[in-house]
């Protein structure tokens, strides 16, 4: 059986990866208080709301 390979658009995956990684980066060295806050600001910067809000 052939398998037919297409090069993909858009790759979540590595997408998703990368996003982590930033966040990660951005994050490391962050108290929890701090943590906090910085999810706030970015939850608030796309206006996102979490969930069950």
């Amino acid at each position: 059986m052939e398998t037919n390979k297409k090069e993909k658009q858009f790759d979540a995956v590595k997408m998703m990866r990368e996003i982590r990684s930033q966040i990660s980066a951005e994050t490391q060295n962050m108290t929890f208080d701090e943590l906090k806050a910085y999810i706030k600001k970015k939850l608030s910067e796309n206006k996102t709301k979490l969930v069950g809000q």
